[in-house]
């Protein structure tokens, strides 16, 4: 009796006791590109909990609770995407799969002057969802403004500036990366120059960054640089040219001129880089053909002026000017509109299609006409089909420039998206890696993952190193590839095999294995 107590007490658990790893997942002779930009090798990495432990080659299997064979499949630290418009889609697709399958892990809100106020409340919010990827925020020049004077077109007075100094001070402490501006957009784009240095200088002193959808992206693109230049320059802050383009066929080919500015601003001391995704259309709502001075007050009152026959006309040859000259690039055929709850069957077709459909003729006066009525009904979303290759080709080479989908998350069927929304990443290696050669693999990698990570002080992401989080995709070079089309945009990207977020294994063998990892990510945080 006494042997089979002594049995059950000292021999059995040896045997029944799980055995301890020292590797979560051990990854085996992978081609891996670390993100620095240097040449991929071959060799293995191991994952304990949410860290990478270590990167070697022939890493003893016994010591993995599960080992994977990589061979002939690339591995890379997970994408950062710091141009994103992921947290509308959140409440219905938190586990954001449409970025999963580009590779991402990390992305970065609050862009374009938009984010929520105050944070904390949108990160008490957040911590109730089973996130996918991390997710970090900006806070919003406009949002910012606009709790405190409204969609007011004037400038703001010093005990306004004050308050708007006060709000962003304490987004700053609740961990926001930095301050975003949409100046093409109100009620950013009614501030001053003087305005926005102010509020930057608040961001600048906890470390953050300038990021901005500059006043011009056309006609005036280069006032608009240096104005973005001198925020930089008087603010101390380092300063983001978020979704570089070119827009208007009157203006392609100033990509020349805007890098050679950008190039030279680093030169005198100013921190600057930008970002960029790599479609020639771009993608916002139809109200952007308004003029701004129409949209003072916001959609009720624009909607009060185009009552008024007087009104009504002066926005029509604003819109008319913008369709030439701006986003239109000169034909209302380059117009595509995008989610439109007010007429669904719009969705995917051209101000010119939509109007030779109703038998009339498809010219500025009634594609005006049309963007009016559509504003009436409760607006839309538009591709604008407004950039060039060239020009687009350009700025991703600039060893400066870092790869950003400006998307956000999307549920397959759900309104009309841009396809960057479902294929930025992918498209940049499938077309310009591995198809046209305009970028090196291993750039493109550090484009999508140090590059961002350093711009954003996250100095534990972005690269495969010994106590880095892990954050990994491993794809296939051959299958890795964008699917969704201007005319068909819900099609998730093929070619992640493998992807870990916080060493979550959420992708395996191609499939989502229903576990999420990510993470609310606040500047300074570890």
């Amino acid at each position: 009796m006494i042997k089979k107590v002594l049995f059950f007490l000292f021999v059995l658990p040896w045997f029944i006791l799980p055995q301890s790893y020292e590797y979560d997942y051990l990854v085996k002779n992978a081609r891996i590109i670390d993100g620095t930009g240097a040449p991929w090798f071959i060799g293995d990495v191991a994952i304990k909990g949410d860290k990478i432990i270590a990167v070697g080659y022939n890493l003893n299997e016994e010591k993995a609770r599960e080992v994977i064979n990589a061979e002939g499949l690339y591995l890379a630290p997970g994408f950062i995407d710091i141009h994103s418009h992921a947290r509308g889609g959140l409440v219905f697709e938190p586990v954001m799969e449409n970025l999963l399958r580009q590779g991402v892990t990390t992305v970065m809100e609050g862009n374009d002057g938009s984010s929520p106020l105050p944070l904390r409340i949108a990160f008490e919010e957040l911590g109730k969802l089973k996130l996918g990827a991390n997710i970090g925020f900006f806070v919003g020049h406009g949002s910012v403004r606009d709790s405190v004077m409204g969609w007011e077109n004037r400038q703001a007075t010093r005990e306004e500036i004050e308050r708007m100094k006060k709000i962003v001070e304490e987004a700053m402490k609740e961990g926001a990366f930095g301050i975003s501006t949409g100046l093409i957009y109100p009620p950013g784009s009614f501030a001053n120059t003087e305005e926005i240095i102010e509020l930057a200088k608040v961001a600048g002193k906890y470390g953050g960054i300038y990021i901005t959808h500059m006043r011009s992206e056309s006609n005036k693109i280069m006032e608009a640089l240096e104005e973005a230049i001198r925020i930089g320059k008087e603010a101390k802050i380092p300063v983001q040219i978020t979704h570089h383009k070119i827009v208007g066929r009157a203006n392609w080919g100033m990509s020349l001129r805007t890098l050679l500015r950008i190039e030279r601003a680093r030169e005198e001391g100013i921190d600057i880089t930008l970002d960029q995704y790599p479609y020639t259309a771009t993608h916002t709502g139809i109200t952007v053909l308004v003029p701004g001075w129409a949209m003072e007050g916001g959609a009720e009152k624009l909607i009060e002026r185009l009552r008024n026959p007087e009104l009504r006309n002066l926005i029509k040859q604003g819109i008319i000017e913008n369709m030439k000259s701006d986003r239109g690039s000169g034909d209302p055929n380059n117009i595509q509109i995008g989610s439109c709850r007010w007429k669904p069957e719009y969705q995917g077709k051209t101000l010119s299609q939509i109007l030779i459909e109703r038998g009339v003729e498809p010219n500025f006066e009634n594609a005006s006409e049309l963007v009016i009525e559509i504003i009436e009904n409760g607006g839309a979303m538009a591709i604008y089909h407004s950039l060039n290759e060239d020009d687009l080709q350009r700025i991703m080479r600039f060893p400066w420039t870092m790869h950003a989908s400006d998307g956000g998350v999307a549920k397959p069927g759900m309104g009309f998206p841009h396809p960057r929304t479902y294929g930025t990443f992918p498209r940049v290696i499938a077309r310009y890696v591995r198809d046209l050669g305009i970028l090196t693999l291993e750039e493109a990698i550090r484009k999508m993952t140090s590059l961002p990570a350093w711009r954003l002080k996250l100095f534990n992401r972005g690269l495969i190193r010994p106590g880095f989080y892990a954050d990994i995709v491993i794809f296939d070079i051959e299958k890795f590839k964008d699917k969704a089309t201007f005319e068909n945009p819900h099609q998730y990207a093929e070619g992640v095999v493998y992807l870990w977020v916080n060493g979550v294994l959420t992708i395996k063998d191609g499939n989502l294995t229903g576990k999420t990892g990510g993470r609310i990510l606040k500047r300074g945080e570890e």
